[in-house]
């Protein structure tokens, strides 16, 4: 099984840059499943059920999220309709925290160190994997994570506590990729941080203007999403269909002119 996870897609320039590409990609490297963090999808926070179908019919089999999901609040009551996930350890928030595609399971987490307060990826992960195996009757052979943390440290702390448990570990939220893609001794592919869908000549994404001024003054500014070239930060993931365990992981970048 191929399963493609993309990272996190910035306002219209970043769904424009999937519509363009990902249908290709799918066909290029026959993939079995696509994940995409939709947090800022709209206008670069939050995401609609408008840009969320748009994500879908670009070619996104689920989406994932994180402390952004809730910025625009009309998504709220269609998270359960969509194959939407926010992450796990917000409870009592709307939507849910794990789904399945196929005979993959994919768990959506957030970490806590300079992030918001919440309960604990680490044991929400155990109490997840438990939740599927009792809804489910088995416990699922592949399943794959999106951690959406600040914190290197704490993602790869993550990734060492479900090694051989998961079929993947990949990182979120920071819209910078990493280089460290690699297979953990116990068979679970992990990466720092995806990446982004997004303009390149950006900081993170937005305008740079804003974001210096913000540096220079410490004074609120408007970010909007940038102009021009975008790129595509993914990684490819290749799970041995029988042990459920990652058997190679790649980074798969593109680039789209404006």
């Amino acid at each position: 099984m191929r399963v493609l996870m993309i990272g996190d897609i910035i306002g219209k320039p970043g769904r424009s840059a999937l519509a363009e590409l990902l249908p290709e990609l799918r066909r290029e490297l026959t993939i079995d499943l696509v994940t995409a963090n939709a947090e800022n999808t709209a206008g670069g926070f939050g995401l609609t059920p408008k840009t969320a179908n748009a994500l879908l019919q670009a070619g996104v089999d689920v989406m994932t999220s994180g402390n952004h999901i809730w910025d625009k609040k009309e998504i709220l009551p269609h998270m359960e309709e969509l194959p939407l996930l926010r992450p796990a350890n917000y409870y009592g928030a709307p939507g849910r925290g794990w789904m399945m595609f196929g005979d993959v399971m994919v768990l959506n987490l957030q970490g806590r160190v300079f992030m918001p307060p919440i309960d604990c990826p680490f044991r929400e992960a155990d109490a997840r994997l438990a939740e599927a195996q009792s809804e489910l009757g088995f416990a699922p052979k592949a399943v794959v994570v999106d951690f959406h943390a600040e914190a290197t440290s704490e993602k790869q702390g993550l990734a060492w506590y479900l090694d051989g448990r998961v079929s993947a570990v990949v990182g979120t939220h920071t819209h910078v990729a990493t280089a460290d893609a690699r297979i953990m001794p116990g068979g679970t592919a992990y990466v720092s941080d995806l990446g982004m869908t997004g303009p390149q000549d950006s900081v993170i994404g937005t305008e740079v203007a804003p974001v210096l001024e913000r540096f220079r003054t410490g004074l609120p500014q408007r970010f909007e999403p940038a102009k021009g070239a975008c790129i595509l930060n993914s990684v490819l993931i290749d799970i041995d269909d029988d042990t459920g365990h990652a058997r190679d992981i790649v980074r798969i970048d593109r680039r789209v002119e404006a």
